[in-house]
């Protein structure tokens, strides 16, 4: 397996993250219950520990999708793309519907949350074929 490309794919997914609550942060703090500072930001949003760990846990995503791709000979960029999309739609955003639904949370967060898996995910398998 190839670490790099697992490290940098973590890196690209985290980056997408990073754009994807920019663009849905008022909504997303809004649904979440989040508690805010006066500016309505996430009172520990600044937090390197949390994000060391966010980091960490798109990291063994990217790495489970490694090993999956390798076992399931998926080869190219575009299968990459499919297949990341595949784990992102069916099996991680559903898992985060389950746990959304159960906590009586905003079903809004299910398409912020879940969205973010699946195009995080695809843009993720693509970049893992890049290698």
């Amino acid at each position: 397996m190839d670490f790099l490309a697992v490290f940098v794919t973590a890196a690209v997914g985290f980056g997408i993250g990073a754009l994807w609550y920019g663009v849905f942060s008022r909504r997303w703090v809004a649904a979440s219950g989040v508690p805010t500072d006066d500016k309505g930001a996430p009172r520990d949003g600044g937090n390197p520990v949390t994000y060391a760990l966010a980091y960490l846990c798109i990291l063994l995503v990217a790495g489970m999708m490694r090993h999956v791709f390798a076992m399931s000979a998926i080869t190219t960029v575009n299968l990459g793309v499919m297949g990341g999309l595949g784990i992102g739609l069916f099996l991680i955003a559903p898992w985060i519907a389950l746990n959304i639904l159960f906590s009586q949370r905003p079903k809004i967060l299910i398409l912020i949350d879940g969205g973010y898996a699946a195009i995080a995910c695809a843009i993720m398998g693509g970049v893992l074929l890049l290698f």
